[in-house]
């Protein structure tokens, strides 16, 4: 089979904790892809995927029982829709398995998943980089939301606004 000939002998089924070690590997792969870095550890995946209040899901796409793919997925809420949203945290095939469906087909089992559980909405991140993906998400009819931009505490500016009791390290009051 050629690398671009569509292939239905995959299957995507829900992670487990079996998976775990697959699941580091294709954060860890998709981290060198995008020029991050990956602090995340078999056993902080496992306390925060499959133990008591799990932060999101992940499934598989897999062949012959090899994952080949992965998907991570959070439920959030609307506040303007006055319905649950579903977000796509991060979709990852193996370079060898891309140009077959198995992207289409995990993003097609969350979209029926999102419809199933009521959602208002599916989004998602893209890198403003990365063309092939930009690409690949337009030809399925994703829109680019241009009016958003995302904002983020991490680290000691993370520790700063949660211990500064409404001031902010840069001085500014919230109201």
């Amino acid at each position: 089979m050629s690398p671009h000939e569509a292939d239905q002998n995959f299957t995507i089924r829900p992670a487990g904790e079996k998976d775990i070690p697959a699941i580091l590997a294709f954060i860890r792969e998709l981290a060198e892809y995008e020029k991050l870095d990956v602090v995340a550890t078999e056993e902080g995946l496992r306390r925060e995927l499959f133990g008591k209040d799990p932060a999101a899901d992940v499934i598989l796409a897999c062949r012959e029982d090899a994952p080949v793919g992965f998907a991570v997925f959070y439920t959030t809420f609307s506040t303007l829709l006055g319905k649950r949203g579903l977000h796509l945290d991060d979709l990852y095939v193996k370079p060898e398995w891309r140009g077959r469906g198995i992207g289409k087909a995990l993003l097609s089992h969350l979209a029926a998943l999102a419809v199933e559980q009521g959602c208002g909405r599916f989004e998602w991140w893209c890198l403003d980089w990365n063309t092939d993906a930009l690409e690949f998400y337009d030809k399925l009819g994703a829109k680019i939301v241009e009016d958003v931009v995302v904002l983020r505490l991490t680290g000691s500016a993370l520790e700063a606004a949660a211990t500064a009791g409404g001031v902010f390290s840069t001085g500014t009051t919230a109201s």
